[in-house]
């Protein structure tokens, strides 16, 4: 298992970000399964102001790189899906040139067993 630190911005908009938690309430069929196809196994997205979290464990074989934005045209809802919430984030000032979600540095890790 694999597992991923992501970070990005909402527009600094309350009706936005209210209506980004709306769709995440929601969220898509076609966009879960594709996830599920590509190998995320969970995810858990935090929201602090307008700073958004993700967390993501994944298969051994997950590409974040290749997973995360729709490839063909084969993949129409996710497309559509993944426009959207673009249409209400922004890069973190702390993002690389063309990062859009920028990937987190693991700084500590505990694992407590039953």
């Amino acid at each position: 298992m694999r597992f991923f630190g992501l970070t990005i911005d909402l527009k600094d908009d309350a009706e936005v970000i209210e209506r980004y938690k709306a769709y995440h309430r929601a969220v898509w069929p076609e966009v879960l399964e594709d996830g599920r196809n590509k190998g995320i196994l969970r995810v858990r997205i935090f929201l602090l102001r307008r700073r958004l979290f993700m967390y993501l464990e994944t298969t051994d074989d997950y590409d974040l790189n290749q997973a995360l934005v729709p490839r063909s045209d084969d993949d129409l809802r996710r497309k559509q899906w993944d426009e959207l919430m673009r249409s209400m984030q922004m890069p973190v000032p702390e993002a690389k040139p063309g990062e859009w979600w920028a990937a987190m540095e693991l700084v500590h890790e505990t694992d407590n067993p039953a």
